[in-house]
């Protein structure tokens, strides 16, 4: 791999911002990415190559920071969003119920063993796409704390069932692993939260801001690394290993600073090129000639619309219940698992992408019909009508 082929891959992620720049889209920075991921890739002008080890390394490296931050992002210090808990996880189980029966249905209807996958993949949901969504809306009380919660459960539960799912003849070792990572989580929880009360983190930042050491960062990046080298050793996916380190930070409280520096290796360099390399590993050709993957897709994405639309009987506003079905994260690493064990069929990585494009659209479609009734019932733009759940835009 040269620089110009790293060069290439920067500028071509920049379709990324370009399509999330109108706010009213509310599309996610990622999807640009793995759109020019594609364009550039197997499936049209072949410019990069997937299987170039260093881009692999660094698509991987991308892959478990992505995960560290998407766990921070999970608000596990937020009380409020603890109190609607219980609510949360009664429609996250509702979610599952609907997506086992339409996973199973599905894995029937095409004939394939991976059922499993396709419920995992219905019943999860993205904080990292829905929360931006609903801060970007201004919206409020108790129904979108319940929805925050559901899909803050419904995204750690998706992320430790995923390995287990895509793989599930090595369920007892892959658990095995998983139980370390969670142990270690735990662990550094303990310690992040000793260091944050007696003053040593607080001393180490000051210091660090001083002598411009970027020491919080050095060592965060140390701990993410060494509990991805563990999940690798355990042959356990390296996500599970920066999502639970992500929880342990956000369960103690992410220092800004740290958290923009983050902010600036994650989305400025890492991420893109991960995005771009997996769009460039994925050949959508296989898709036409394999029309049962296309069908695939559009069952799986318009199946996990309809298992969490289900929960608008239980009080949470359609718009809502629609929305919290988008997804991205979870797809997305199973796709990339999946086609490093080659346990998915060709085209059924290409499948599941479609499948998650269609909630993300459908979330989109929500927020402005969520957008367009707040405007009619003369509400702040963005809230939902107090029918639906008396949502009421922030103040």
């Amino acid at each position: 791999m040269s620089f110009v082929e790293l060069s290439l891959i920067c500028i071509v992620a920049l379709l990324g911002p370009a399509l999330a720049a109108k706010r009213s889209w509310h599309l996610p920075l990622v999807l640009g990415e793995l759109i020019a991921g594609v364009i550039t890739g197997k499936s049209l002008l072949g410019w990069v190559d997937s299987g170039n080890e260093t881009l692999t390394f660094l698509a991987d490296l991308g892959f478990a920071l992505m995960m560290f931050v998407a766990g921070t992002h999970v608000p596990m210090r937020d009380r409020t969003i603890r109190a609607a808990v219980g609510k949360g996880a009664l429609r996250m189980v509702v979610t599952s119920v609907v997506a086992a029966a339409l996973g199973i249905g599905i894995a029937l209807l095409i004939g394939s063993a991976n059922a499993p996958l396709y419920v995992v993949l219905m019943a999860s949901s993205s904080a990292a796409l829905v929360l931006p969504i609903v801060d970007s809306l201004r919206l409020t009380g108790r129904s979108v704390l319940e929805l925050t919660a559901q899909v803050a459960l419904a995204d750690v539960a998706a992320i430790v069932a995923l390995p287990l799912a895509i793989d599930p003849a090595n369920a007892g070792p892959k658990a095995i692993g998983a139980s370390a990572l969670a142990v270690c989580a735990l662990v550094l929880w303990w310690a992040l939260r000793h260091f944050e009360r007696d003053g040593s983190r607080q001393r180490l930042h000051s210091v660090s801001e001083e002598r411009k050491f970027a020491l919080e960062l050095r060592i965060q990046l140390s701990i993410l690394f060494a509990l991805a080298g563990l999940a690798a050793f355990t042959h356990v996916s390296i996500m599970l290993a920066g999502f639970a380190f992500g929880l342990a930070v956000s369960a103690v409280g992410e220092p800004r600073r740290l958290a923009r520096q983050l902010f600036a290796l994650n989305d400025g360099f890492l991420g893109p090129v991960f995005f771009v390399w997996l769009g460039a590993s994925i050949d959508l050709r296989q898709l036409g000639g394999h029309p049962q993957m296309i069908v695939l897709g559009l069952l799986i994405g318009l199946g996990a619309v309809a298992a969490h639309a289900v929960n608008r009987v239980t009080g949470l506003p359609l718009p809502f219940a629609i929305g919290s079905a988008a997804q991205l994260g979870v797809p997305v690493a199973a796709a990339t698992i999946g086609r490093s064990l080659g346990v998915l069929a060709p085209g059924e990585d290409a499948a599941l992408l479609l499948g998650a494009l269609l909630t993300i659209g459908s979330t989109t479609a929500a927020a402005s019909w969520a957008a367009k009734r707040a405007a009619a019932a003369g509400s702040a733009p963005g809230s939902a009508a107090p029918a639906d759940g008396g949502a009421q835009p922030a103040q």
